[in-house]
């Protein structure tokens, strides 16, 4: 009996404008900048039919990233609402795989620009065993203090222990396949952004990953009991920002040269650390396990992990020979593959966009009994 289940951060998939970017010019696309906008309904009318234009063509590519996924129950992130996700999916996803995720599941967490986390499921699997929705529960609302988390790290950004842990949320679901039981946790951790207070980003950050991957080993262990969790089937998905390698990329791009460069710790050692769970990509080679293509220019360019499938020790061992699939199809022609890894990418793809999404879908077909 057999369950695919994916990952997949579909990046920005929005059911409104964003008009800030009349008055912050940070914000403001790179192809509306390119003309002189008088006032700001002027502005709003061209954002309109700009956002409109683009989401059509990354929608169809984000649609057939997922349908090249083939998943049973598939893990989202950066998804508005569920009214936009149910139009996502009625008029994208069915027009390639017809009516396959039937049941959507999501709640609003914290992120300050609305994008959450969701699941699609399936009715059965591919191989006719019923799937099963048991129940949601939303971790949104938890604090550094309740779970237990907070440290003097958090403290000196600014982070008190009675605020709440998760940037977005850790969502919880329950289902039953062919009446095994199965939680999922699905989480998005803090974003890395760009260099302050003399760090890069992703070191000025680091402390909020770390206590979100605290938090989320927390509720697993809660739930199950220190002593039962390894015994259990538990799967942990999502966009996890965060990397305990990269693959650099140096030279230019006629000739571009690759090393694997190890970091000296990571967020993601919280939850694989003392065999607590198996980040399973890393069956992969070192330099194939990358997720996202990274660049601020010639002179920055990595490939590196973020999106994870991390299985409970229990389901490690009984699918010691899965190995994840990661779908490349949907990456922008700006992404530099190592050798031997090219793709040929989905039709209509651009140089830096339309593309199906910055980050690439994590697929792996898993035993249950």
């Amino acid at each position: 009996m057999s369950l695919r289940i994916a990952t997949f951060n579909i990046e920005n998939l929005m059911a409104r404008f964003d008009f800030t970017g009349f008055r912050n010019e940070l914000w403001r696309d790179r192809a509306v900048a390119l003309f002189e906008v008088r006032s700001e309904a002027e502005y709003r009318e061209l954002e309109r039919a700009r956002a409109i234009a683009h989401t059509d063509d990354t929608r169809q590519l984000s649609a057939l990233a997922i349908a090249a996924a083939k998943a049973d129950i598939l893990c989202l992130q950066e998804v508005d609402t569920i009214e936009a996700l149910k139009a996502f999916e009625y008029g994208y996803l069915f027009k390639m795989i017809g009516q396959g995720y039937r049941h959507k599941y999501m709640t609003p967490g914290n992120d300050s620009r609305g994008i959450d986390l969701a699941v699609m499921m399936r009715e059965e699997t591919r191989h006719g065993q019923p799937i099963e929705f048991v129940r949601m529960t939303s971790h949104a609302h938890l604090t550094y203090e309740e779970l237990d988390v907070h440290t003097p790290a958090l403290a000196e950004l600014g982070n008190q222990p009675h605020e709440r842990v998760f940037r977005r949320d850790c969502l919880e679901i329950d289902v039953t396949i062919a009446g095994k039981p199965l939680t999922i946790y699905t989480a998005h951790f803090k974003s890395m952004g760009g260099p302050r207070l003399g760090m890069s980003g992703r070191e000025a950050t680091m402390p909020v990953r770390i206590a979100e991957a605290m938090g989320v080993r927390r509720i697993i262990e809660r739930r199950f009991g220190k002593d039962r969790t390894a015994e259990k089937r538990w799967v942990i998905c999502g966009d996890l920002n965060d990397y305990a390698e990269r693959v650099i990329i140096e030279g230019d791009e006629d000739e571009p040269r690759f090393r694997v460069s190890k970091e000296e710790g990571s967020s993601i050692d919280v939850l694989t650390g003392e065999g607590f769970c198996e980040n399973i990509v890393e069956r992969r080679p070192d330099m194939d396990r990358w997720t996202l293509y990274h660049t601020r220019g010639p002179s920055e360019r990595h490939l590196c992990q973020l999106d994870y499938i991390l299985l409970s020790p229990a389901l490690a061992r009984r699918n010691a020979g899965a190995i994840p699939d990661i779908i490349r199809k949907g990456q922008p022609h700006r992404t530099i593959f190592p050798p031997g890894q090219a793709v040929e990418r989905f039709p209509r793809t651009g140089w830096d966009r339309p593309k199906a999404s910055d980050h690439c879908p994590v697929a792996v077909t898993l035993d249950i009994v």
